[in-house]
């Protein structure tokens, strides 16, 4: 008697996505980090490329419990999650002390408030799970006069009734979309994030939409946050589906900011697994640096936002031209200037190159 035919539902047990979010849920218990209710995870002022220039930017990754996706099983790579609450959410007092916070800080550090404000939170700011209307609608109130504001959102939560209260207040809106990759397939089996590209082409749209119906002197817009080289990728992949997804992003009406995010190996996350294993090494500056040259000519504004650290966790090099290089990708992303690049040589080029040529996606990472 011949066997009877595979079952696609034990077929997939203990492997894949299964075994990515049992992995994550035992990565997330380790986590011991606490944070106040009443103050946000992080505040600084910051200068950022935008459609209106280079402007003066309070920058805020608030407290608001977490994201949903990461409470059932999470990102790959993502560690915000131990940054969040472990109860039900954060109240609406809470959040505006936190609000209040930041605003003194900004007066403390500079004699004018910043013109674009921009609101990181672990998950989705237009979730009303994670930040409630009554917050947002009194967190826009409060910053009603500056310039312009950006937040942070999956795309299924992108239409006309969650961003009421920006447009109510006359507010240019960016949203901030963590796509990561124009590549579904990458998204999903390297990532563990099940959101797929034509999520974010609607998201685009919707805001296509809504910009249409609002006054001429607010704009809605959108900006495709992407990740240079997630886990299981090789160095020449990683450059290869970034270009790509710069291509892809920027074609889309309403996306007029693509941000290159390099990898960074957060705590409580299967990445920071494999990393001390060997198994990962965060993506070279050079490899930013060829993603901006070869996306240069897109239509859109195309940035590489970085974590400041010296550690071996983020994007580097081989420690000795680290710090020009990144000094080179900032002045790119005032200037959009890709001469800037051709300023700095390093010998550790050359080993940046043979690795594009030599590394595979089932023997890396070549060098850490």
């Amino acid at each position: 008697m011949s066997d009877p035919p595979p079952n696609s539902e034990v077929s997939e047990q203990d492997r894949g996505v299964d075994t990515h979010n049992q992995m994550m849920r035992e990565t997330r218990r380790e986590k011991h980090d606490q944070y106040s209710l009443h103050e946000p995870i992080e505040v600084c002022i910051d200068k950022d490329n935008t459609p209106d220039g280079v402007v003066s930017s309070l920058s805020i990754i608030l407290n608001t419990g977490g994201c949903r996706l990461a409470r059932a099983d999470g990102c790959t790579i993502c560690g915000p999650v131990a940054d969040s609450v472990d109860d039900d959410g954060v109240s609406h007092d809470a959040l505006m002390n936190q609000i209040d916070f930041c605003i003194k800080y900004e007066q403390t550090v500079t004699n004018e408030p910043a013109e674009l404000v921009k609101l990181h939170t672990p998950g989705s700011f237009l979730d009303e799970r994670e930040v409630s209307v009554k917050s947002r609608q009194a967190i826009a109130e409060t910053f009603a006069d500056r310039n312009r504001i950006i937040v942070e959102s999956l795309p299924e939560f992108v239409n006309t009734n969650t961003l009421r209260p920006f447009t109510a207040a006359s507010l240019t809106t960016d949203i901030a979309i963590g796509v990561e990759t124009a590549t579904d397939r990458i998204r999903h089996d390297c990532l563990n994030k099940q959101l797929n590209f034509t999520d974010f082409q609607d998201a685009c749209g919707e805001v296509c939409c809504i910009d249409a119906m609002t006054s001429e002197n607010i704009d809605i817009g959108i900006k495709a946050c992407l990740l240079l080289k997630p886990p299981f990728l090789s160095e020449s992949e990683a450059i290869g589906d970034m270009v790509e997804s710069v291509r892809r992003c920027a074609h889309i009406d309403g996306c007029h900011t693509v941000s290159i995010n390099p990898a960074y190996v957060q705590q409580h996350t299967m990445t920071d697994e494999l990393f001390h294993r060997g198994g990962y090494r965060p993506p070279w500056l050079w490899s930013i640096t060829e993603v901006l040259e070869s996306t240069r000519n897109v239509d859109a504004i195309v940035v590489s936002d970085l974590i400041e650290d010296d550690s071996d966790r983020g994007p580097h090099n081989c420690g000795e031209c680290d710090e020009r290089v990144q000094i080179a990708i900032e002045d790119f992303n005032r200037r959009q200037e890709p001469s800037v690049f051709t300023q700095v040589e390093c010998e550790c080029e050359a080993t940046w190159a043979y690795i594009l040529d030599a590394e595979s996606s089932y023997a890396q990472p070549l060098t850490q």
